[in-house]
Order: structure tokens, then C-alpha cells, then sequence
């Protein structure tokens, strides 16, 4: 039997709710405060400590101490999705939000696992180092967004040649850097054996380059569980239909909720692909032949795109043309079977 306490996961501290005593404590998000809270629970679950299960939301690097001390103490954990907690709190009818009813909401989500839901987290250093690498290179691509940006206003209005001059000097030098970034990574993903694997079954598809692998090959290790929706959605590729009654009809649209750094690292290859991959032309083409706006359907051919990747990944196998092929043909006879 297991001994499930919540903890709401913040910038610097830990909101903690321990049921056996009816206590929510707020503590340093810290090595030194994580150590002084395991001695207490310890204290008032004494033999029954082996069976605690601490259930918290992923936030980035805030949460990342809270899971490497549950790995290094042999800690029982389910890290829950972010999405899963909201619809569950949403269920419970939390009205009003606090890191307090948060922590307690979240040791309520007990009631919805099976034990096959909980491990002691593993922790992969080349996974923890490439997240890290990944997440680097999305704020240097921020920074030269945001200075060609100014750049090409100060352009527009023909300003300051000085300024004009450091700014070419400065997105010149963060192109480098994002360059240096993705060899790094793809350097650590080859150094690693089970990645390398895996990033070469990705990038088998014809349009996948480095950085759309290495995109995909995070997205994927980040959510080893995860299934094909939960792979859209966590991409934030999931389509969202707004429809109620005969008063509102909007366009569906995709949902954005996913890190849209995937998003971003795909739209380049999705265009390579569409010229020449002839399977995912052939998808687009049938697409745009049946009315899609061209930016949908592009959509569509990077959500495709996602979904073959991670079949690869899941079976460890490189693109089969031939099995593709027939898949398509099938399809085909399906569509015409149809009509």
C-alpha cells in the first residue's frame, strides 16, 4: 500500500501537502530543505517510508531537483501532466487556485493510478544534458529574433549606422552560437548509443535533418510514454474545435499548448519535405487539391511528419518506402471504396 503526499512545484519553493498529519509546509526549493523534509516524513511514516510516493507537475528546470532527489533517495514518484492536473482540479471544482490547494489537489490524483503508473524516476545524464543544450539554444534563437527584429526597423528608418553595425555584428555572432549548439547536441546524441539509434531511425525520413531530429528525439524521451495523441498535443499540434450551438462557429485551429520550439524547429523541414519527399507531396498535394488553406496543410504534413518519426522511434526501425507505399495505396482504396 502506497503513501502518496503532493507537492506544488514553484520557482523557489515547495508547497508540500503531507496527508498522515493534515500539514501543508512550504519549503526551499533546495537540496539542503528536500534532505530536512525526508527526515521529517521519515519521522511520521517510519517503516511505512519505503511505500511514499510523492506526485508533482513537471515545471522545467524547477522541477528537475525535486526528481533527481527522488531517484538518488530510491523515491517512489508520478510526475503528472500538466494538463491532466488541470481537468482533474477542474473536476474537483477548485474554484480558487493557491500553491496550497495545488499541492493538495495534486495528493488527491492518488485515487486515479494504477501502480504501474509509479517509479522511482530515472535519470539518463545525456537526456538531462541535451534538454538542457535544447533549451539554451531556443533562448539564442530568441535573442536573434529579437535583434534582427530591431534591426530591420532601425533599417526601415534608415537609423543610426552605429547601432545598425553592432546589431549585424550581434545576429551574425548568435547564428554561430545556434550553429555550435546544434553540432554539440547532435554530438551527444551520437556519443550515446541507444540515441544515436534512435536519431538515426529519425532522421531517415527524407526532410528530417539534424535539427528537426534532434527536436523529435527530445520531444520523445521527454514523454517515453506518451501515445500518438499525446504526442500532437504535447506538440501542440491537437486541433481545437470551437463550435456551440447555431450562435458560434469559429475555424478549427491547432492548440499551441505544446513547447513550440518543436513547432518551430519542424517548419523549415516540413517545406524541404513537401519539394522532396514524394510521400508527404503527395499528402499535401491531396490536400490542397481538397481545398486546404496551404498553411493547414502544412500543419498537417508536420503532424504527419511527427507521427511516422515516433513509430520509428517506438519500433526502432528506419523509414520502409515500400511499407509506406502500400499503406498509401490502401488508403487509397479505402478513399475510392468510399465514393
Amino acid at each position: 500500500m502506497f503513501n502518496y503526499i503532493g507537492i506544488d512545484v514553484s520557482k523557489a519553493t515547495l508547497q508540500v501537502y503531507i496527508p498522515i498529519k493534515d500539514e501543508n509546509i512550504s519549503i526551499d526549493n533546495s537540496k539542503k530543505a528536500l534532505i530536512s523534509l525526508y527526515s521529517k516524513l521519515k519521522k511520521y511514516y517510519k517503516k511505512e517510508i519505503a511505500n511514499l510516493v510523492i506526485i508533482f507537475e513537471p515545471t522545467g528546470s524547477y522541477s528537475a531537483l525535486l526528481k533527481r532527489f527522488c531517484a538518488d533517495k530510491n523515491i517512489y514518484a508520478f510526475i503528472i501532466n500538466p494538463r491532466q492536473s488541470a481537468n482533474f482540479a477542474k473536476a474537483l471544482d477548485n474554484r480558487s487556485k493557491s500553491d496550497i490547494i495545488d499541492a493538495k489537489m495534486l495528493y488527491k490524483f492518488h485515487v486515479m493510478l494504477k501502480d504501474s503508473d509509479i517509479a522511482v524516476p530515472i535519470i539518463n545524464k545525456a537526456q538531462e544534458e541535451l534538454s538542457e543544450m535544447l533549451t539554451y539554444y531556443k533562448f539564442l534563437q530568441k535573442q536573434r529574433v529579437s535583434f534582427s527584429n530591431h534591426l530591420e526597423a532601425l533599417s526601415a528608418k534608415d537609423g543610426s549606422l552605429y547601432i545598425t553595425k553592432k546589431l549585424i555584428k550581434e545576429v551574425k555572432q548568435l547564428r554561430e552560437q545556434e550553429e555550435e549548439m546544434i553540432l554539440k547536441m547532435k554530438s551527444l546524441i551520437i556519443s550515446d548509443e541507444i540515441m544515436a539509434l534512435k536519431f538515426e531511425n529519425i532522421t531517415s525520413i527524407v526532410g528530417i535533418g539534424d535539427r528537426a531530429g534532434i527536436a523529435l528525439i527530445h520531444l520523445f524521451i521527454s514523454y517515453p510514454d506518451a501515445n500518438r495523441q499525446e504526442i500532437v498535443a504535447l506538440s501542440g499540434l491537437d486541433a481545437i474545435e470551437n463550435t456551440s450551438g447555431t450562435s458560434v462557429q469559429k475555424r478549427t485551429r491547432i492548440s499551441k499548448r505544446g513547447s513550440a520550439i518543436y513547432r518551430s524547429m519542424l517548419f523549415m523541414p516540413v517545406l524541404s519535405a513537401i519539394q522532396h519527399n514524394p510521400y508527404m507531396k503527395l499528402f499535401y498535394d491531396r490536400l490542397k487539391t481538397n481545398g486546404k488553406h496551404s498553411t493547414s496543410a502544412q500543419i498537417a504534413v508536420m503532424r504527419k511528419m511527427i507521427l511516422i518519426a515516433h513509430s520509428l522511434y517506438k519500433n526502432d526501425v528506419q523509414f520502409d518506402s515500400k511499407l509506406y507505399e502500400k499503406n498509401l495505396a490502401r488508403k487509397e482504396q479505402d478513399i475510392q471504396k468510399v465514393a
